[in-house]
């Protein structure tokens, strides 16, 4: 039986209904202790900032997403990627897949299972701030916890307010939504480089549940940079993909928008009783922005350490277990190149080339070996224009 602090209202309160934040409260909530998430939006499925993919790494090292209904994914085998020419390459790996999402519902999803585990969801709470006391801390009206779990997103709340550090470069992204609408190679992820377009990032074109998804990021900075539109951004992006995807007839039924850290995992990222995760942790990619998977896995995780913690097990997850975070060091360093020495001359000279094709591959396929030295690969590509379509 658990011996709960008879002092606090919770063991752990965890802020926000993220896939991280969600995530550790359902191992909390498996492990038995008290357990709740504070949201601020009345619906986690709502005004999301995430395009959605799940990669096959989530899929197979996470047992929380067996049970996620098929209807909510729909399978892409391949990426195309284009140089700022327009031509491209097509990259496969064998039996590797991304996961296109219905990202609002497969929150929702989330969530009631993490309801059902036992975790106590109050939505539409706001998080104002922390007091620490005597075995934890007191939390502006939501009561008293012995621990919490910061999942709050990109500007976290939880870490200024508990004195821990905080995301300090930034993606600035925007992608709309189509439905209904369908696209031609539809089993590939489409990804478009252009320094003019997408300084610092990339573009992205892909077949949804339902919809299509049509995105651009550029770099940020520090900050949202001085005159990003994002509805600018994205009518650039459609006029210069219309040759190969035209969607400009086509009006969005959704739109998301945001900043992504990119600046890799923030120091520090725990205090005695709290820690962070998620993008609030700085959890993304500096390479890929993805950010789903280190969420699933490590949020997981980490509500498995608090929990150890807290039954008396271990001690606090901020002595030893936040060294488990990624480090990010060379996608920090790509980033860092990308930055400073992207240019579409170069992209257009050496997409077709052996290096930068198993480079690609490295990147969108998270591990080695992804190509056979000795398979052929296909010929790059010229634009063609059969590919955008509404149905």
């Amino acid at each position: 039986m658990v011996g709960h602090d008879s002092q606090s209202d919770t063991d752990c309160v965890v802020v926000g209904a993220s896939f991280g934040g969600l995530a550790s409260a359902h191992a909390l909530a498996t492990a038995g202790l008290r357990v709740t998430v504070v949201e601020k939006k009345a619906d986690p499925g709502a005004k999301l900032h995430t395009t959605g993919i799940i990669v096959k790494d989530a899929v197979d090292q996470i047992a929380l997403l067996d049970s996620l209904p098929t209807t909510l994914v729909r399978r892409i085998p391949g990426v195309r990627l284009y140089a700022p020419n327009l031509k491209y390459v097509d990259l496969a790996a064998p039996g590797y897949y991304f996961l296109a999402t219905d990202t609002p519902n497969v929150m929702r999803w989330l969530a009631a299972t993490t309801e059902r585990a036992g975790a106590t969801l109050k939505l539409g709470a706001a998080f104002t701030g922390l007091q620490r006391q005597r075995s934890g801390f007191a939390l502006d009206g939501l009561g008293t916890t012995r621990f919490v779990i910061g999942a709050d997103g990109p500007r976290s709340k939880v870490a200024r307010s508990a004195g821990l550090g905080t995301n300090r470069r930034f993606l600035a992204g925007v992608e709309y939504e189509f439905a209904p609408a369908a696209l031609a190679d539809a089993d590939k992820l489409h990804c478009f480089i252009d320094r003019r377009i997408a300084p610092g990032y990339i573009a992205w074109v892909l077949a949804g549940v339902d919809c299509v998804q049509a995105g651009v990021a550029r770099g940020a900075g520090t900050a949202e940079p001085s005159g990003w539109r994002p509805d600018e951004a994205m009518a650039a992006l459609l006029a210069k993909i219309a040759p190969v995807i035209d969607l400009r007839s086509l009006r969005p039924t959704s739109v998301r928008a945001g900043l992504i850290p990119c600046g890799g995992v923030v120091s520090p990222v725990a205090a005695p009783r709290v820690l962070l995760v998620g993008d609030a942790a700085g959890m993304v990619s500096p390479v890929t922005a993805g950010g789903i998977h280190t969420a699933l896995k490590h949020g997981l995780a980490a509500g498995n350490a608090v929990a150890d913690f807290l039954h008396g097990r271990t001690e606090d997850p901020v002595k030893q277990f936040v060294r488990s975070y990624p480090k990010f060091r060379a996608k920090r360093l790509l980033r860092w190149a990308f930055d400073r020495f992207q240019t579409d001359f170069a992209f257009n000279w050496l997409l077709a080339t052996r290096p930068m094709r198993a480079a690609a591959g490295l990147v969108y396929f998270h591990h080695k070996g992804v190509f056979d030295p000795a398979e052929p690969q296909a010929p790059i590509a010229a634009p063609r224009n059969d590919l955008g379509s509404t149905r």
